[in-house]
């Protein structure tokens, strides 16, 4: 069985080893960006199976990476989980309404917990792309 690829956009750098490393160990081949610009490019080279970004980044915020990834006929079928710290109703529904699969807010959430939800994403049947 081929390791899903997933594509960890987020400018925190030690919480983005803490992420890398805990799905590394959950058995997912990880790559990063720390940028929306890197983010953006990655994603578009890799075309991994899962997107988690960050909102909140330099060079390119991440409602824009997630509405290019969106709009782009290359990448609109690749699932994202917005991972941010962006709490408001309004924040929420933009994301899901530009096309986020799940809306995580960080501070809600344990790193462990991040974790269980990419699993279970995966794991879902109603998404084609699961194994």
């Amino acid at each position: 069985m081929q390791r899903q690829r997933i594509v960890l956009v987020e400018d925190d750098e030690v919480l983005a080893k803490v992420i890398h490393g805990e799905l590394q160990e959950a058995g997912f081949d990880v790559e990063q960006a720390y940028d929306g610009e890197k983010g953006l490019t990655l994603v578009q080279s890799r075309l991994p199976d899962l997107v988690l970004l960050d909102l909140v980044l330099p060079k390119k915020h991440g409602f824009e990476v997630l509405e290019e990834l969106k709009k782009s006929p290359g990448t609109s079928h690749i699932p994202v989980i917005v991972l941010t710290m962006l709490e408001t109703d309004e924040d929420i529904k933009k994301g899901l309404k530009l096309g986020a699969n799940d809306y995580i807010v960080k501070s809600q959430h344990a790193v462990g917990e991040i974790i269980e939800k990419v699993k279970n994403f995966f794991g879902q049947e109603q998404h084609p792309w699961a194994l």
